[in-house]
């Protein structure tokens, strides 16, 4: 989980109205979110992989190598998400160590948990 005080000065907020994506599998990815209020599933090949909750990050893997994305981010809840571009990333990455080990130990959580369901297929 991140820390939402990480983004208190001047955050631009997405608002995703509950049923709706904040992106889909397949499209091109360049950002990062944070979810600010409400719940949101991620979907793989329409199965729910992980259920995100305040302070949960997503699209991590686009800020450090944009292209298409993985998954879609469907909000179970009226949601908002602080948008995280390149330049802000970068900045906290400087500014805030423990930030960028955060979004990597996301990263290798999804990754150790991909592997586990791969290899019990």
């Amino acid at each position: 989980m991140i820390s939402i005080e990480l983004f208190a000065h001047n955050p631009t907020m997405i608002r995703v109205p509950a049923g709706q994506a904040l992106f889909r599998e397949g499209e091109e990815g360049h950002m990062m979110f944070v979810l600010a209020t409400g719940s949101a599933d991620v979907v793989v090949h329409n199965r729910i992989v992980e259920t995100l909750q305040h302070g949960s990050i997503v699209g991590e893997v686009g800020i450090v190598l944009p292209g298409p994305r993985s998954a879609s981010v469907i909000a179970t809840t009226d949601c908002e998400f602080v948008a995280v571009d390149e330049k802000r990333f970068q900045f906290l990455v400087q500014q805030t160590p423990f930030f960028a080990t955060q979004v990597m130990r996301v990263m290798a959580e999804r990754l150790r948990n991909l592997n586990q369901l791969v290899t019990s297929i």
